[in-house]
């Protein structure tokens, strides 16, 4: 039997597969397109019918590999993705880490828009001069979601608005629980998380303009985030939760950590984990709360109004029978939430206006310095000084109007000048930045505040996810697990915090985020069993404390 010239399938009398490029089958395609037979093709570039006759029929799928980015010149046998596009899914995955944890609903058309983003400022950056295009198409996405382990993950459609009509419910059910429960303004709490870019000036200063011509990393990148909270009664502010990306930064050598004003707690991307938001529920909310209490002559009780951030664990209720966790719905954050409605924006400006009185005053100790060379030594410490100052700076009318739309039952508009207060503030710090030769208005003190909670740039995220240097946290250490061997719902509620907690550990020790992000997710994947039994065992009635029963139940 006489072989065809160029056959590439065959050799030697022996069967050998031999791989075809992507621009081969893409030569192939447009033939069968045009006209070209089968038979025909084969005999022209040198393969059997069969083979030409599997390629043509595939052509929707290797189109979609090429609108992927694939390169032309790997072959069906491999799959060799370029560092662009490596490099995109890894910062893409981090993105959507912050994003997940900010509690923003995330949609198909979103992530692809981002991961088209992304792919084109690494083009830029790297200087490619690959012809491949990038198009962010399902296939793409459908390989990326396997790749990232994002399987569970739900996407919405287009970017959720604020749920006006579940948050009129909600403060309806409230006001029925508090009343049933006897609860006082005293006895109901609030906390938030907010990010808060430490050493960040407003962007039209001399200041800012001079760092962002600096090369290598910038201080005004560096962010914190802030676990704020007060109680309805505006006379009760919780003791400030810190979370940094580093256990033990240089400033604070030397520095008891027992002693700050803030509670300080750390990881890699500075976030409040379920690990850490329960650390801080048991060994301070609670003995916090029990102790002003005491102080105050009222019963031992509480409520703790709490949104679905994932860092809130849904097991808090498990762990102290006089405090009752209540989760808002979802998407009414900017509507009811106590700390959002200027409690936060309220603390900002007093932080911008600490860190200026503290800069001027410098200045006015010491003729020879300079605001260059103050703001260049203004580090960490500094930051949680004039934090701790701000934070006690927040008055108790702006701390109770914040409940005006949650309770508006405890409010009223006559205790209250949070407007003047605030206006007030502002006019502090253009004063002040006018005696430091600084060009600040209005408008660019309310960019500033909206900054802190802004979605990272990519070069931010680009900075997370180079970021490698981790140390673990020895707060984070795993107990040993109850004796009995009883799925009831504390010994569920143990299970899922120790996973947690070892989820946390990984992502502190391991430098590969990329690597940790996706051992974490198959690591959650793992217990779904034991989430959905909790659930169901809270569902039957056992210790559950839904709102309906929050109505129901005697006191």
């Amino acid at each position: 039997m006489n072989k065809r010239k160029g056959d590439r399938e065959i050799e030697q009398g022996s069967k050998r597969r031999k791989t075809i490029t992507f621009a081969e089958k893409l030569k192939i395609i447009e033939m069968a397109e045009k006209g070209v037979k089968l038979a025909e093709i084969g005999r022209r570039l040198g393969y059997s019918r069969s083979t030409v006759n599997t390629i043509v029929k595939s052509k929707e799928c290797l189109k979609c590999y090429v609108k992927d980015g694939v390169n032309l010149q790997q072959t069906s046998g491999t799959r060799i993705r370029s560092n662009v596009m490596e490099e995109m899914e890894g910062i893409l995955k981090v993105w959507l880490d912050s994003q997940l944890h900010r509690n923003i609903p995330l949609s198909l058309s979103a992530i692809q828009q981002k991961a088209k983003e992304i792919y084109s400022e690494l083009r830029k950056k790297m200087d490619e001069n690959a012809t491949d295009t990038f198009n962010a198409s399902w296939g793409w996405f459908r390989r990326f979601k396997i790749r990232a382990n994002l399987i569970k993950v739900k996407l919405t459609g287009e970017a959720a608005s604020a749920d006006s009509n579940a948050a009129s419910e909600f403060i309806a059910t409230l006001k029925a629980i508090v009343h049933d429960g006897n609860y006082s303004p005293h006895q109901i709490f609030n906390v938030d998380e907010t990010g808060l870019f430490w050493k960040k000036m407003p962007s039209n200063t001399y200041i800012t303009k001079d760092e962002k011509r600096m090369p290598g990393y910038k201080a005004v990148k560096d962010r914190l985030t802030l676990l704020l909270g007060g109680n309805a009664a505006g006379d009760f502010k919780l003791k400030p939760m810190l979370v940094y990306h580093s256990e033990n930064p240089r400033a604070l050598k030397g520095v008891s950590k027992s002693s700050m004003p803030v509670i300080w707690k750390s990881n890699r991307k500075a976030w409040v984990t379920k690990s850490v938001f329960e650390d801080w529920y048991r060994n301070n909310f609670i003995p916090e709360v029990k102790d002003y209490c005491y102080k105050n002559n009222l019963a031992f009780k509480a409520l703790l109004l709490l949104d679905n951030a994932p860092g809130h664990p849904i097991t808090l209720n498990e762990l102290c029978p006089n405090i009752k966790v209540i989760f808002l719905p979802p998407n009414t954050t900017s509507l009811i939430q106590p700390m959002h409605q200027t409690v936060i924006a309220a603390f900002k400006k007093y932080y911008l206006r600490a860190t200026m009185v503290s800069m001027i005053k410098a200045i006015d100790d010491n003729k020879e310095l300079t605001v260059k060379s103050y703001w260049k030594d203004y580090n960490i410490h500094n930051g949680i000084k004039n934090i701790s100052a701000s934070w006690d700076e927040v008055k108790e009318t702006t701390m109770k109007r914040a409940w005006k739309k949650l309770c508006p039952q405890f409010v009223y508009d006559e205790e209250t000048n949070v407007e003047k207060l605030q206006n007030e503030v502002v006019e502090g710090v253009i004063e002040i930045g006018t005696r430091l030769g600084l060009e600040i208005n209005e408008e660019d003190i309310e960019e500033l505040i909206e900054s802190h909670d802004e979605e990272l740039s990519i070069e931010d995220l680009m900075e997370l996810q180079k970021t490698d240097n981790v140390e673990t946290n020895d707060d984070d250490a795993v107990e040993d697990l109850p004796k009995e061997n009883v799925l009831n719902l504390e010994t569920l509620s143990e299970i899922l915090n120790k996973m947690e907690n070892l989820a946390d550990v990984i992502e502190n020790v391991d430098p590969n985020m990329e690597r940790s992000s996706n051992v974490v997710g198959m690591l959650r994947d793992a217990f779904t069993c034991y989430k959905t039994m909790y659930i169901e065992k809270k569902k039957t009635g056992l210790r559950q404390l839904t709102l309906k029963q929050f109505l129901t139940k005697k006191t």
